[in-house]
């Protein structure tokens, strides 16, 4: 299994990202996927989860800023991060949800100046 996320990068207070998880080895088109994301010095945090109907689900830090979703045909899940602050800053994970550990991938680091 591998899932690859992506996207990342330096962004203004204000700019927006899109975050992309390629999903390999793995079942994906039937599966709750989610993003993560660790702050430096912070435990690894939910961002934000989404089933394999679409139904969606957020952290309340995100709410109305960040939207998930998928194409299962492409095995792809997104994470549109608009309206960025630098709380935001973290590297972003993508994985199944609940987590498994053996599908923790690089992530993506994603840094938001002020």
């Amino acid at each position: 299994v591998q899932l690859q996320a992506s996207g990342g990068g330096v962004v203004q207070a204000g700019g927006s990202l899109r975050l992309s998880c390629a999903a390999a080895g793995y079942r994906f088109s039937i599966a709750t996927m989610g993003w993560y994301r660790q702050a430096p010095g912070e435990q690894r945090e939910l961002v934000a989860t989404i089933t394999s109907g679409g139904n969606t689900n957020y952290a309340d830090s995100v709410k109305g800023r960040f939207t998930i979703s998928r194409d299962n045909a492409k095995r792809t899940m997104y994470l549109q991060m608009n309206s960025l602050q630098p709380e935001d800053t973290g590297v972003y994970y993508c994985n199944s949800a609940p987590s498994r550990g053996a599908y923790w991938g690089q992530g993506t680091q994603v840094t938001v100046s002020s």
